[in-house]
């Protein structure tokens, strides 16, 4: 059974930065994709980044663009969020996204909670 588990969250500051990180654990054979959703208080889960396995490519949501950078260590399963300028509505549980090439989704893991305030 594979488990995501986030790290890094925390109370930060406007203007500040944080590093988010998750690792995937278990049975992993072949993940694809991974990425960042967040989920604020009230708020269905938004789609943040995702990285394809070569780390070619990668996909920002338009809120976070300039500000946020995705990347990924595939020798340790581990995917990496930098988030730079964070701004108070950046305020949300940040939960990691693991896909597999044959589409199958890894269940989600605890979140990390990234706080913005001053």
């Amino acid at each position: 059974q594979v488990q995501l588990v986030e790290s890094g969250g925390g109370l930060v500051q406007p203007g500040g930065s944080l590093r988010l990180s998750c690792a995937a654990s278990g049975s992993i054979f072949n993940i694809n994709l991974m990425g960042w959703y967040r989920q604020a208080p009230g708020k269905e889960r938004e789609l943040v980044a995702t990285i394809t396995n070569s780390g070619s490519w990668t996909n920002y949501a338009d809120f976070v663009k300039g500000r946020f950078t995705i990347s990924r260590d595939n020798a340790k399963n581990t995917v990496y969020l930098q988030m730079n300028s964070l701004k108070p509505e950046d305020t949300a549980v940040y939960y990691c996204y693991v896909r597999s090439r044959t589409g199958t989704v890894v269940p989600w893991g605890q979140g990390t909670q990234v706080t913005v305030s001053s």
